[in-house]
Parts: structure tokens; sequence; C-alpha cells
């Protein structure tokens, strides 16, 4: 097994780290926290720094997946992924045993799909997102960077989801909707017309 890092060691860390087990492709080495954060140990893995010390530590354990969680602005995870490609970072793609990404979707760096998760064939997933469990990502459908797509959400065949955007548990969206960059749409939503980039949508257009 490889080693890897883990940045950010709070709830969504919790459920990454069982799917990075349950798959057994990568070795968690150490847990990297924000600085002022105080645990010494995430589900028995060590925190082993902050930040500030990502570049010495990835002399020695060069694959890292940002583990901090997504809901209200991706600006964070972004900030962190960004350093880690400017440090030089292997970002891997981890996806649950039990997830399904078929043999003619993709996935960006540093994305995870999570138990149960769907990726059908002409999905298109980019760099640094959540596919979170029991989500559904249908065919020729585009998720863009950074985004988390909640626990148990439907995005439907040829819908465009933009950079930066959280699709809350449970959302709907209709077929071949858009939906702009850094939107937020909450838990059970049904989207059914196209949504303009910063939306915060939380009923059913």
């Amino acid at each position: 097994m490889k080693p890897i890092l883990l940045v950010g060691g709070g709830g969504h860390c919790h459920a990454c780290i069982d799917v990075i087990e349950v798959e057994g492709a990568f070795s968690v080495q150490g847990i990297v926290e924000q600085s002022g954060e105080s645990p010494v140990q995430v589900l028995g893995y060590p925190v082993v720094g902050v930040d500030a010390d990502l570049a010495h530590l990835l002399e020695s354990i060069p694959s890292a997946l940002v583990t901090l969680g997504q809901v209200k602005s991706p600006t964070t995870r972004m900030i962190l992924h960004d350093l880690l490609v400017s440090l030089g970072a292997d970002l891997p793609v981890i996806i649950s045993p039990s997830g399904y990404v078929s043999n003619h979707a993709s996935l960006g760096e540093g994305t995870i799909v999570m138990h149960g998760a769907i990726v059908n064939a002409l999905a298109s997933v980019g760099r640094n997102c959540i596919v979170n469990s029991q989500s559904l990502i249908e065919h020729d459908a585009v998720v863009m960077d950074h985004c988390h797509v909640s626990t148990g959400a439907r995005i439907n065949g040829g819908v465009e989801v933009g950079s930066g955007s959280f699709i809350g548990s449970g959302a709907v969206l209709r077929e071949g909707v858009r939906v702009g960059s850094n939107c937020v749409i909450g838990a059970g939503a049904v989207v059914v017309e196209d949504l303009p980039a910063s939306t915060r949508y939380v009923g059913t257009l």
C-alpha cells in the first residue's frame, strides 16, 4: 500500500478514512490539521503537523488527499488543493469498493467516490470533488472542479454543475439543467430549470 497524508481532520475525514481503509490501495500515515486545532489522533491515526508543515511532510509521503469537508463554501478546499499542487503532491482518485464508476466516465485528481455512489457512462467529474455516499451522477453529466455532491443527491443525465458548487443531500437535478459555479443547492431541493452562478437555492424551481 502507498502511504498517504490526509489534509483536514474533521467529520469528512472520518468518512474518507473509512473509504481508504476498505479500498486498500493506500495506508494513512497521518493527518494534517489547520493551525490552532488540537487533536492528537483521528480514528487512531496521528496528527503529524499543520498546513505549514506540508512541504516537509510531502518529501517522505508524496501522496495526499484534501479531507476537509465542504458545505457553505469551497474556498478552503480549493486553497488546500492548490497548495498541494504547488508543492508537487500526488493527488490520487479514491473509489470505494461499494461505489461504481463506469469505465467510460472520468474523474479528476484528488476526487473521492464514497460508499454506494454511482458515476455512470460518459459522466465527467472534475478535480478535488466529493461524490458522497449513495449519490448518483448519471450518464453524460458534467460536474466541474471542487464540487460536493452530497449524500443521496441525484444528478440526472446531461446536467452541468459549475465549479465550486454544493449539491445537498437528496437534491434532484432534472436532466439537462445547467447549474452555475459556486451555487449551493439545499437538501431535498428539486431543480428543473437552469441556475445562474452563486445561486443559493433550497426549494423547487
